[in-house]
């Protein structure tokens, strides 16, 4: 009964909302679209490179000599002997298997944030067989440090990590406008043989965004964690609400001093206690007998008046990213952090970044994260190649779409970008952008016709 029900003003109000959808997809398109796909090659290129990184710097990695280990101190300061410079240890990851080095991490003021210069000790000969620098809790060396800042921020500093945000910020958006414009658009009859190749490029472009939908939402929410503004925003609403990752205190009287998950590893401010060498082995026996059961670990120095701090860096599944703070006297633990009893929210947030990485399902995660970025970018050379064979000069802006909706669809879409620009400032500013430029190209339309 709706045609008797309905006014022709709701009518036209429902007609007009599948033309601004298009006008602003095509404007995420053809604007973001280069920026979504930088991104998705570039994370289709470190996804795809653990093996590469393993087998290029093998050398360094793995060691064919036998024999007992030597202390962690002795392999420290067989590091710190080979160095032979004013740099000191800040952290130890001990050897995970037989047949793997030892890194012992030195903190360098010339290295970027999370940036360590780490030299890999043969456990059994204290042999140095690499000199690296290494890259944040995942411990990732040059070759991928280099792909790892392309995909972040185009090796342009902090202000090119603005395009990762503004991609991040926009797949969300493009996304599920291009499902609302296949569920509101026509159902084609043809198969996909008899489809002209208009057609067919319009099919395929919808089809890979519906199948990829979710995969790329979970891919825009993991990669907004990592941005400036957005993230910022979303580290807001995660405090505001008790989401926040717990975290082992270094205090060890007086005010609590949270043991950060990167701030350690860029080797600035206190200076940490290097004396205290002689105590790793120690350290990592109270460790170990305190829950710390992962062969991955780090064990990092103390800085004066604080607790060591060992954790654990296995983000495969299943998760072992324990922390535990011991003090550098008695060796007992004085806090810790146990992934078992973290909230929900914490647990997912952590989760999504490991999956976003590749890294939380090993190959498997890899295979699938690279599918999805090749997939994207697919999706993204139809989309222009859909607008290069149409791209008529005198398109309808999107002022004049927006014009057409009715009263209370104009307040609903101006709320939501208001909200939307505060929450994500990048797509805010952007769009702002985009809606000048259609301005422009609205009044430069009036002046021909």
């Amino acid at each position: 009964m709706s045609h008797i029900t309905d006014s022709p003003r709701a009518v036209a109000a429902r007609t007009a909302l599948r033309p601004f959808l298009l006008r602003m997809h095509f404007y995420v398109g053809l604007f973001v679209g280069p920026f979504i796909f930088v991104a998705a090659l570039t994370g289709l290129l470190y996804v795809l490179t653990p093996q590469i990184e393993s087998w290029l710097y093998r050398d360094a990695l793995y060691t064919d000599s036998t024999g007992p280990a030597r202390s962690l101190a002795d392999q420290a300061l067989a590091a710190r002997t080979a160095l032979g410079t004013g740099l000191a240890v800040s952290a130890v990851r001990p050897a995970t298997a037989p047949g793997t080095t030892t890194r012992i991490m030195f903190s360098d003021p010339s290295l970027g944030e999370s940036e360590n210069r780490t030299l890999f000790v043969d456990p059994a000969t204290l042999e140095v067989r690499g000199d690296l620098t290494t890259y944040g809790t995942t411990g990732i060396l040059p070759f991928r440090i280099a792909l790892d800042y392309l995909h972040r921020n185009m090796m342009l500093g902090s202000l090119g990590r603005y395009y990762s945000e503004l991609a991040a910020s926009w797949l969300w958006v493009a996304v599920l406008g291009g499902v609302a414009l296949w569920a509101s658009g026509p159902r084609r009859r043809r198969t996909v043989a008899e489809m002209p190749a208009p057609q067919r490029r319009r099919w395929l472009h919808s089809t890979i965004g519906l199948v990829l939908s979710l995969a790329l939402l979970f891919v825009s929410l993991t990669g907004l964690t990592w941005s400036q503004q957005g993230g910022a925003r979303i580290d807001a609403l995660r405090a505001g609400l008790g989401w926040v990752t717990p975290s082992a205190s270094t205090a060890l009287e007086g005010a609590a001093v949270p043991a950060s998950d990167h701030g350690d590893h860029a080797g600035h401010g206190m200076a940490v206690r290097e004396d205290r060498l002689d105590q790793l082995d120690a350290v990592a026996a109270a460790a170990r007998a305190g829950g710390i059961d992962s062969p991955l670990i780090e064990i990092r120095l103390p800085k004066p008046e604080q607790a060591w701090v060992v954790r654990e860096y296995d983000r495969s599944w299943p998760t072992q990213v324990d922390t535990v703070a011991i003090h550098p006297d008695t060796m007992q633990i004085t806090s810790r952090a146990d992934f078992a009893d973290f909230t929900l929210i914490p647990k997912l947030v952590r989760w999504g970044i490991d999956a976003h990485m590749g890294v939380l399902f090993g190959l498997p995660n890899q295979i699938l994260m690279a599918a999805l970025a090749i997939g994207l970018m697919a999706m993204i050379v139809y989309g222009y190649r859909m607008w290069w064979a149409r791209r008529p000069a005198t398109a309808e802006p999107l002022w004049a779409s927006w014009r057409r909706l009715s009263a209370v669809q104009r307040l609903v879409w101006a709320g939501l970008a208001v909200a939307l620009g505060w929450a994500l400032p990048v797509l805010g500013v952007s769009l702002a952008f985009f809606l000048a430029i259609d301005l422009l190209r609205g009044r430069r339309i009036n002046q021909l016709s």
